[in-house]
């Protein structure tokens, strides 16, 4: 009698276990109508906001220091940084086409992560993972281009909690728990971060502040969807990789395939990625993702489009919104993709 009653104690609680790994966000049920679902989204952005964490509160501009400026021939090259008011100075550069125009269409360029702690925002001068030099290729087409190291990356790599001599991996996690202690996560600051240098590229006065969009693959798509959603001057996007559902991540048992800086807290007691990137509706937006990429599941990636697709109807901009689910691809930028990221740009912006 005492065996079973303990199997069945046993049984009970793996079934409440296994129950409470299945608790899923609320599911996002966008209303037939448009008004109703502007209701719906300030709900969302409020919470989103929530969840964001407590942030330092961030000035009106953004005070930038350029440290140089050097004619490259096709473009100025200006390397500036600024002080995030949270303890860290952030370097960046500023590309501006030396083509005699006096304003010009940008790009925000979010850099990956790939595990390159030492690459940073200089991904945008190498062939590193995409076709083509970005800085070469977009800057040819007459955009303005503007990059910033993240937290732990390029020039702030070793500036982190342990020192100059914790690097990497350990730098970012690092970098994490002091983020917790401070009630907020590493991706949020760095995409405060990131709002801080778009202000100051929307300030400048070469810059064509109505035809800005940002891009990037892996983290850097990940930093334009929420940048979007945060930020609405931003006209368009393009992200490569990294269209996730989180529940789906969980579901498949995939968490592994994202660094700890990817995880804010608190995210799924309100929504799920379809959520926040609904926000980015009406607005033109490029997801483009390999089938074989495995840090994003594709069942996930069709719930994103479904959910996201009927908020770009309700506003009559349904071809606005595009996801092409690459086959037999993995985490990586192809030239297909590299071609349709300029089109998409030069359609836009131009």
């Amino acid at each position: 009698m005492n065996k079973i009653l303990s199997l069945l104690i046993l049984l009970f609680s793996t079934s409440a276990l296994a129950q409470q790994l299945k608790i899923s966000a609320p599911e996002l049920i966008v209303p037939p109508v448009l008004n109703k679902w502007k209701e719906q989204r300030k709900f969302i952005r409020s919470n989103l906001i929530k969840i964001l964490g407590d942030l330092p509160p961030r000035p009106a501009s953004t005070p930038v220091r350029v440290l140089s400026k050097e004619n490259k021939g096709t473009y100025w090259l200006e390397k500036f940084e600024f002080d995030n008011g949270a303890g860290a100075i952030v370097p960046g550069y500023l590309l501006l086409p030396n083509d005699g125009k006096a304003k010009h269409p940008a790009i925000y360029y979010c850099h990956w992560h790939g595990g390159n702690y030492d690459l940073g925002k200089e991904e945008i001068f190498q062939p590193h993972h995409t076709p083509e030099i970005p800085a070469d290729a977009l800057v040819k087409r007459g955009y303005a281009v503007i990059a910033i190291d993240a937290y732990c990356f390029g020039e702030r790599s070793g500036k982190g909690p342990g020192g100059k001599d914790e690097i990497g991996g350990a730098e970012e996690l690092s970098q994490s728990k002091y983020e917790l202690w401070m009630g907020r996560s590493l991706f949020t600051m760095m995409v405060r971060d990131d709002l801080m240098a778009l202000e100051y590229l929307l300030s400048r006065p070469e810059i064509n502040a109505k035809n800005v969009a940002a891009t990037g693959i892996s983290m850097g798509a990940t930093r334009t969807w929420w940048l979007m959603a945060l930020d609405e001057r931003i006209k368009t996007g393009v992200a490569v990789g990294c269209l996730t559902r989180y529940q789906d991540l969980i579901d498949g048992q995939k968490l592994k395939y994202h660094g700890i800086y990817y995880y804010v807290p608190g995210i799924l007691k309100y929504f799920d990625t379809e959520a926040i990137i609904s926000l980015i509706a009406p607005r033109p937006m490029l997801f483009m993702t390999g089938d074989s990429d495995p840090g994003s599941p594709v069942n996930g990636i069709k719930k994103i489009e479904k959910t996201v697709q009927s908020v770009y109807n309700l506003y009559d901009t349904g071809p606005q919104f595009q996801n092409r689910i690459y086959p037999n691809t993995g985490h990586e930028y192809t030239a297909d993709m590299w071609t349709r990221m300029l089109n998409w740009m030069d359609e836009r912006l131009k």
